[in-house]
């Protein structure tokens, strides 16, 4: 069962209190009135006041005896004249009673609701500065692209603007902290990849000398086996930082476009590992930086080749989705259980026995495109296939224009 708001929760206890203090202040009221009827008068009329018709009774010479006179014309006295003032008390409290109960509890209804109205409007005023908070923290949460956001509430120094501006200061400090860490991974990238170059040089030269001897030229193998896996893993760190940053610049790019390219450039490495390439460009155009969106499509299509067996096929496919474009790549391979799906987005993640060193890559590609995805404002979502592999689907907002 769904719970009710905040804002409702306010506005049925401001209109609830109303309610209750004004059913205390009509019992109040009515209380007062009926102890005020419950007192006892005496009417003296002294002297004779009407002037009866033709063969009325003539009123008695003016006394201190109470006495009326009938809608008939008849003068009542002594317990007579009691008995109709009593019928005409009752009359006036009854007709009171009505007035004050019945109009008086229509009218509270009537203003209870508009009371309820108001309180709703004050509230939904009132938790505006919270429902700013609460979307910032939604967008932040959803893509670490969005830290640079802040709500800079403005208004007078209360709980609420204490509360948004000690939110602010908390992701002012985390965008400080992640910017940090990607400027760390970036540049110690670049480092490395000087060592790792002339490294590589050095090692080719070794093997290419005459004298070279064949122990030589097979340490030479591995080492650059080696380097290169060292290189795949700086690559791969650079392009997660860059995937990482906010995008400035966007341009319209048909993720169809993406798709061929990337399938025809594996081509060759899925015919070599025996796994049919099968494509299906459909339309999508969607704006965003080509060379990340090609990144993610090919790190997509390469995960699904290098993770099958042998005789095995990958999918690849882009459509249109409503007001979104899609990437689906779906390939055979190992069972994978579903609680291990989320794990191969998390970086160096490797599954089963190739959390061992392997060539099948630095663990960094299911990682890279989440962050492409999510810079792009996209989503990733990852299903086990029966029978083994996965189907994972991209989804990016659609270029209207």
């Amino acid at each position: 069962m769904r719970r009710l708001t905040l804002r409702g929760r306010l506005t049925l206890l401001y209109g609830g209190l109303f309610m209750v203090a004004g059913v205390v202040l009509l019992g109040v009221t009515y209380a007062l009135f009926n102890a005020n009827l419950g007192q006892q008068y005496r009417v003296i009329v002294k002297g004779t006041y009407l002037s009866p018709g033709p063969g009325a009774q003539k009123p008695p010479p003016p006394s201190n005896d109470v006495y009326v006179m009938n809608k008939d014309g008849a003068v009542l006295t002594g317990s007579d004249a009691e008995k109709v003032l009593e019928q005409q008390r009752e009359q006036v409290r009854q007709a009171a009673i009505k007035s004050l109960l019945i109009q008086g509890s229509v009218a509270l209804v009537v203003v209870g609701g508009l009371a309820a109205g108001f309180g709703w409007l004050v509230a939904g005023r009132v938790l505006a500065p919270l429902h700013r908070v609460t979307d910032t923290a939604r967008r932040i949460s959803a893509s670490p692209a969005a830290l640079h956001e802040r709500i800079a509430l403005k208004g007078p120094d209360d709980e609420v603007k204490n509360l948004a501006d000690a939110f602010d200061t908390m992701v002012e400090r985390l965008d400080h902290s992640f910017d940090g860490q990607r400027r760390f991974v970036a540049n110690a990238s670049h480092e490395l990849r000087t060592p790792l170059t002339l490294g590589r040089a050095l090692v080719e030269v070794a093997m290419h000398r005459r004298t070279a001897s064949a122990d030589v030229k097979e340490l030479g193998e591995s080492l650059l086996t080696i380097n290169a896996r060292h290189e795949q893993l700086i690559e791969g760190l650079l392009i997660l930082a860059d995937s990482e940053k906010q995008l400035t610049t966007v341009y319209p790019v048909n993720l169809a476009d993406v798709v061929t390219h990337v399938c025809g450039q594996l081509a060759a490495e899925a015919s070599a590992m025996g796994v049919d390439l099968i494509r299906g460009p459909g339309d999508a155009p969607t704006r965003g930086d080509a060379l990340l969106l090609e990144r993610l499509v090919h790190n997509l299509v390469e995960n699904g080749i290098r993770h099958n067996t042998s005789g095995g096929w990958v999918w690849a496919v882009s459509k249109t989705a409503g007001d979104h474009v899609q990437v689906v790549v779906t390939n055979t391979g190992p069972e994978i259980p579903p609680y291990e799906v989320e794990s191969l987005f998390k970086p160096f993640y490797r599954l089963g026995a190739e959390r061992l060193v392997s060539g099948k890559g630095a663990g960094l590609g299911l990682s890279i495109v989440r962050s492409v995805a999510e810079a792009h404002g996209g989503t990733v979502t990852a299903v086990p296939r029966a029978g083994g592999g996965l189907e994972i689907t991209v989804e990016l907002p659609v270029d209207p224009g």
